[in-house]
């Protein structure tokens, strides 16, 4: 269920995107299944359900466009691609250890099929593998950023973690969890193409500006579908994030708005992680209007991820990254 109305098309405007970046996105699959590779069993086995689910694979998607919209004509895009693509992964799999989760892509997760400690050790390889890889770029800016920030991810991890099971979070602590954990790397695929077609500071500031507005947009947009998409187009069970005691943002802005009778079922809910009433905190988020405020701002930074590519010559690359910030109002999972 899409958050936001638009004329124009972003799901056909999202395919175009997919097809200009289709050329090296396949080169990046064909890497990152190369250097997945290990002697260990299981770090195959577990490392190829994750990757092998699929996804949209956005943020190595961001890295190529970002490239080509930088001008950049070498082969490096598509390392450095596969390398986000590895720390996000990695980052998938240390999650769903930490938020117990058993289902992703509508798929049984790593955890729950292998274990957690088996889950955790693979997603340190990922981090490990990524960092090898990152070394051939042999530039000290790339590693550079993508070192700082691997460890702003870490940090939002240990951010939402002290935020687990607190109704009383609030939207700008909220906000600082998903610039870390999202945000910020969205902003490095993006930066990165920067780097790699040496663009002027003012422009690849302009890259990595639209990255971290993109990503706050995405999350916001994802938060909100755990609250209105249905299990089966999701991947996942609907609310599982109340069931995790994680306070997003529909949350946040239906407690600021609730009587204290609507509230108190949601802050218990919080609390405890319980689903017992979700039909009728689903119904209070629904009567608050959080949805629609939160639809709102993911729409404000959407539009400062589209304005901040001004700067960029028109081409079809910078078209297709603009393309992008609809389509993460408009996608149904």
């Amino acid at each position: 269920m899409a958050i936001a109305s638009s004329d124009l098309q972003p799901a056909s405007r999202f395919a175009d995107a997919q097809a200009l970046a289709a050329p090296g996105m396949a080169r990046v699959d064909t890497l990152i299944r190369a250097r997945l590779a290990s002697d260990v069993v299981l770090v195959n086995q577990i490392a190829e359900h994750i990757v092998g689910a699929g996804g949209k694979r956005l943020r190595p998607m961001l890295v190529l466009l970002a490239a080509q919209a930088a001008g950049y004509a070498g082969t490096h895009d598509v390392l450095l691609a596969a390398v986000v693509e590895f720390i996000h992964t990695a980052t998938l799999l240390h999650d769903d250890v930490v938020d117990e989760s058993d289902l992703r892509r509508g798929r049984k997760t790593a955890n729950a099929l292998w274990g957690n400690a088996a889950s955790v050790l693979v997603g340190d390889f990922l981090y490990s593998r990524a960092f090898q890889m990152m070394v051939e770029a042999d530039d000290m800016r790339v590693m550079r950023l993508l070192a700082d920030t691997t460890n702003r991810i870490a940090e939002g991890e240990v951010l939402q973690l002290l935020n687990i099971h607190n109704p009383d979070v609030d939207e700008a602590a909220y906000l600082r969890v998903i610039e870390r954990k999202t945000a910020v790397l969205f902003a490095a695929a993006t930066r990165l193409g920067g780097l790699l077609g040496k663009l002027p500071a003012q422009q690849e500031e302009a890259l990595a500006a639209f990255g971290l507005n993109l990503g706050f947009a995405f999350q916001i947009a994802d938060d909100v579908l755990d609250y209105v998409a249905d299990s089966a187009t999701l991947g996942k069970n609907i609310g599982d994030d109340l069931a995790e005691g994680k306070v997003t943002l529909p949350l946040i802005y239906a407690l600021e708005r609730a009587d204290p009778t609507q509230a108190a079922p949601i802050r218990h809910a919080i609390e405890t992680g319980g689903l017992d009433a979700l039909e009728s905190i689903l119904a209070a988020i629904q009567a608050s209007g959080a949805i629609t405020q939160a639809g709102a701002l993911a729409q404000g930074y959407a539009d400062a991820a589209k304005a901040a590519l001004y700067t960029l010559p028109k081409t079809a690359a910078r078209a297709a990254l603009e393309s992008l910030a609809d389509y993460a109002l408009q996608r149904d999972h």
